[in-house]
């Protein structure tokens, strides 16, 4: 492997790492001392070769796929401003029955890796991909909104530009002024 390339590959490393919020330490800790802090920070210096057996162990144990560790494969990992946008729980997401959340579990996977998002906790998503949504689950985005509400994975007060009850506009509307009827 060439320095320059295990120097990517250990940008990436480090950048999953910190979003999910680990430091080199915690990830020892959060493996059980399978994975120790002086060699997953040689790896992200790329001061040391990693093997493919390794980095699909360390892939699993951040809970990404094995390709967005790789350099020039994805979005650079990085955090995403969150004004204007909604905040999905992920943690809390995961823990619903599969029947009722898959839909929406499928679309924040498809997201995650578009972005090279893995920080496990937490995904933003725009207006609108409530828009999107809305057509996945067969309702109204405001409905949408209520029902992310109701399965405590959205937080009401972001949620209330985007809901009918609690927003200033008219019901059915959106940022921007378009309403759920107009074609796009």
């Amino acid at each position: 492997m060439s320095t320059e390339y295990a120097k990517a590959l250990g940008v990436r490393l480090r950048a999953i790492r910190s979003q999910q919020g680990l430091s080199l330490h915690g990830v020892e800790q959060k493996s059980q001392g399978r994975w120790k802090a002086v060699v997953v920070g040689s790896y992200e210096r790329g001061d040391r070769a990693v093997t493919v057996q390794r980095l699909s162990e360390l892939a699993e144990f951040y809970g990404v796929p094995v390709h967005e560790l790789l350099p020039g494969t994805g979005a650079p990992a990085s955090a995403h401003e969150q004004g204007g946008k909604l905040v999905l729980d992920l943690e809390r997401l995961k823990a619903l029955p599969v029947d009722q959340a898959g839909p929406l579990l499928r679309y924040v996977g498809s997201i995650q890796s578009q972005r090279g998002d893995w920080n496990g906790r937490v995904m933003t998503i725009r207006g609108e991909d409530l828009r999107t949504l809305g057509v996945i689950y067969e309702m109204a985005p405001s409905e949408l909104v209520k029902m992310l509400t109701d399965w405590d994975v959205l937080n009401p007060a972001a949620a209330r530009p985007y809901n009918d009850e609690e927003g200033d506009g008219e019901a059915g509307t959106f940022p921007g002024g378009f309403a759920e009827d107009d074609e796009v």
